[in-house]
């Protein structure tokens, strides 16, 4: 008779947590904004570097009209434009518009710029996936470029 008592009240304290997180989950909505292995040009991501991880993220603001020099980033990065507009071209030409709430997963090793062709600044976030000491973005004409992951600043 113990077991069944205690039985049903480890069902009822389940029955009221279940009940509780129900409440609580209706409010909680999850969006899946990107999940892919390739960069929005559609060439596949190249492999995580060796050695221990380091995750950078950066909130990028961009002027109205501003233009971005031509660079490379060297690490995979994606991130959501969470204002403005922005629009990406890539060396050989090819453009990706983005507004405010699109994500991206960025090139890799690959020449291109971004330039605000909006009326107010574009502002990003972007995640870049790196080992310490790795540059995470060199600028065209430069050997090295002042953007290194957070341990070498």
């Amino acid at each position: 008779m113990k077991r069944i008592a205690y039985g049903i009240g480890v069902l009822a304290i389940a029955l009221c947590t279940c009940n509780l997180w129900a409440e609580t989950a209706q409010d909680i909505k999850t969006e899946v904004l990107t999940k892919t292995g390739s960069s929005w040009d559609g060439k596949l991501l190249p492999k995580y570097p060796r050695g221990r991880p380091e995750i950078q993220i950066l909130r990028i603001k961009i002027p109205a009209g501003a233009q971005l020099p031509l660079h490379k980033h060297n690490v995979i990065n994606a991130g959501v434009l969470i204002q403005g507009e922005l629009t990406v071209v890539t060396k050989d030409n090819r453009i990706l518009h983005l507004k405010a709430g699109d994500p991206i997963v960025e090139v890799v090793n690959t020449w291109h710029s971004g330039k605000n062709e909006g009326t107010g600044d574009a502002v990003i976030i972007v995640f870049y996936a790196g080992t310490p000491g790795t540059f995470i973005t060199t600028k065209e004409g430069s050997i090295k470029s002042n953007l290194r992951t957070r341990s070498d600043h």
